[in-house]
């Protein structure tokens, strides 16, 4: 059998074009013929993590970065992780980003002690990866480093001091320092006011002092005087007590209760005095009478020849007696019955 030399440049082509695309994705680190398990991470930060980057467990490496996505916010990139060993992954790995002094960035997962396994498409907890750079720094020059921190430290505190330091707050200082000389001269003011009060001569504490032990010392001289009034109030308030207050309130109330039936017989028609008071036959039969007085004082007035018969020619007062009295304006009105 006889083979076209088309067919054999065919086959090679297909052959090389095989190897060429195993060859590549051999380069970028999968697993050719194996499987492949996948673990997803999550960072803010993924500080030049590319495709193809190691994944390295203990120093050795375990897998590549197969893919990075971060969406359009870019606020947080899925790292798409490619185990190609068979390797057991506890969930509470965690996987750090660490670049070397080179400048080449990998993916280090730190194990745990969890006897639960991540699975596959399972996503592995992240934390914030170690600076390598700043640790060298550290271990070549530490003095260095020192300085490094205290720079930036003063860079800080410089930035701090300069936006305090803005014409507001310089204003608002020297307003400050102002209102404090202000208050250091009052405080020196009520010094000076405080000492004259606490003077030993002249000061107004020392006045109420000599007055205060004048009167104590009054009151040390009239002692005896007191103790001889507080006896005597002693003794007024032993008298008061030695009183029999009981019998003689006994006594006021019965006084009382006899003035209270008294009262109350003059205000009904009960005896000659209540009868006085409120009966008004007698004020009518006195003034009847009364009436029938000033008639009769009327009548001798006006007719005496009724009364006294002395006539020396014998006329006689034929006239008819009066039926009622006369008035009297000049001295009191007459009280008419019809």
């Amino acid at each position: 059998m006889t083979i076209s030399n088309e067919t054999k440049v065919g086959a090679l082509t297909t052959i090389a074009i095989v190897l060429l695309i195993l060859g590549f994705n051999f380069l970028k680190g999968k697993n050719i013929g194996g499987n492949n398990t996948h673990y997803f991470a999550v960072f803010s930060d993924i500080q030049g993590l590319a495709n193809s980057n190691p994944v390295v467990i203990n120093g050795k490496q375990v897998g590549n970065i197969n893919k990075t996505d971060g969406g359009k916010e870019m606020r947080r990139i899925v790292v798409d992780i490619n185990i190609t060993e068979d390797v057991i992954i506890p969930d509470d790995a965690v996987a750090v980003i660490n670049k070397s002094l080179l400048g080449t960035v990998q993916l280090d997962i730190r194990l745990g002690n969890s006897s639960n396994i991540l699975k596959n498409k399972d996503t592995i907890k992240t934390i914030i990866g170690d600076n390598l750079i700043g640790d060298a720094m550290k271990k070549i020059d530490p003095v260095l480093l020192q300085v490094t921190n205290a720079t930036k430290s003063l860079d800080t505190l410089l930035k701090n001091v300069n936006s305090i330091f803005d014409p507001n707050s310089k204003t608002n200082i020297k307003g400050m320092i102002e209102n404090l000389n202000k208050t250091t001269a009052s405080l020196a003011i009520s010094s000076v006011s405080l000492q004259g009060l606490l003077n030993a001569q002249t000061g107004s504490l020392a006045k109420t002092m000599d007055n205060v032990s004048s009167f104590t010392g009054a009151l040390k001289n009239n002692n005896d005087k007191l103790n001889q009034t507080m006896s005597n109030v002693v003794t007024t308030t032993d008298k008061f007590s030695k009183l029999d207050f009981e019998k003689t309130l006994t006594t006021l109330n019965a006084t009382v209760e006899d003035l209270k039936n008294a009262i109350g017989k003059m205000s009904s028609n009960q005896g000659t005095l209540g009868l006085l008071l409120n009966d008004t036959k007698l004020y009518n039969n006195l003034n009847a009478t009364s009436n029938k007085i000033n008639l009769l004082l009327d009548d001798v007035r006006v007719h005496p020849k009724r009364y006294v018969n002395i006539s020396v020619f014998g006329n006689k007062d034929k006239k008819g007696p009066l039926l009622v009295p006369l008035p009297d304006t000049v001295n009191a009105p007459y009280l008419i019955n019809k």
